[in-house]
């Protein structure tokens, strides 16, 4: 579905140069510049051209590009578009998205750059399949703490029905899902077992607020070396099957069909394309 990983999304303060320096050496997927939440009110105007200086400066490689603005709805949003529409940038993520028309109102005004939207309302989950399917769109990104302020909720559980939603919407539509933020920062095995948990209801990466969670987020995302040698196996094996006539294979005491394999070519792509990235 995708050609390149997005294991890991890691939030970068648009207004801090000395983060933006660092960004350029980080071994993440995907950088999400933030102009919104991570920016105070009295350096958001500053953070745009710094941000745009440091686009424009290059740097970081084979990264994803990714630049949250602010609502359409605030005092800084049109002004922000605006901004984001010159930047040297890969896509744009627009936060409280809760329906189509927030992103053809975007489109208003940035005619040409993917759109990813934070799904972090309940207005926007329910609506996630149509937002999914707009013709702009190449990414989700859940919104988790404040899907949990708008619940009243301060469990995880409570938001597994939003989580599968959007999950579900974005395999629908193609596009990148990526889970919400772990605030633990320091809590490695909190962090794990959070990754692991969304790497197995289908997101193809987490999005972060310390360079600390990287490694663990782009191993729990990326193929296991066991992941990868059954994989080869299940290949070779239906290989071996279809030259016989045969429609399935065995491996360890499993049928494997056409499908197993789809999945373990996925695997092998994937993890190519971790390779490549890496080596960049």
């Amino acid at each position: 579905m995708h050609d390149r990983p997005y294991r890991s999304a890691l939030y970068i303060p648009a207004s801090k140069e000395r983060a933006l320096d660092k960004a350029r050496d980080l071994p993440v997927d995907v950088i999400l510049f933030d102009l919104e939440d991570a920016v105070a009110p009295d350096a958001k105007v500053v953070a745009r051209s710094t941000l745009a200086t440091a686009l424009g400066a290059g740097g970081y490689g084979p990264r994803l590009t990714v630049v949250r603005m602010n609502a359409l709805d605030t005092v800084w949003g049109a002004d922000d578009a605006a901004a984001i529409a010159l930047m040297d940038c890969d896509a744009v993520l627009l936060p409280k998205v809760n329906g189509p028309a927030d992103l053809d109102a975007l489109a208003a005004l940035i005619p040409d750059k993917p759109f990813w939207a934070m799904i972090e309302t309940p207005m926007g989950v329910l609506n996630a399949a149509s937002i999914a399917a707009h013709p702009r769109m190449a990414g989700f990104v859940l919104g988790t703490n404040d899907l949990a302020k708008d619940l009243n909720s301060r469990s995880r559980v409570a938001l597994m029905t939003a989580l599968q939603m959007s999950v579900l919407a974005a395999k629908a539509a193609g596009i990148v899902v990526l889970d919400g933020v772990y605030n633990a920062f320091k809590d490695d095995e909190g962090l794990a077992a959070e990754c692991a948990e969304g790497r197995d209801m289908g997101f193809d990466g987490k999005t972060l607020i310390h360079p600390a969670q990287v490694a663990i987020c782009n191993a729990a995302f990326g193929p296991t070396d066991a992941e990868l040698e059954l994989a080869n196996r299940q290949i070779t094996a239906f290989d071996a099957a279809e030259a016989d006539g045969q429609g399935v294979a065995v491996v360890d005491g499993k049928i494997v069909e056409n499908l197993h394999i789809v999945t373990a070519k996925a695997t092998l792509a994937k993890a190519a394309a971790i390779a490549a990235l890496e080596a960049s």
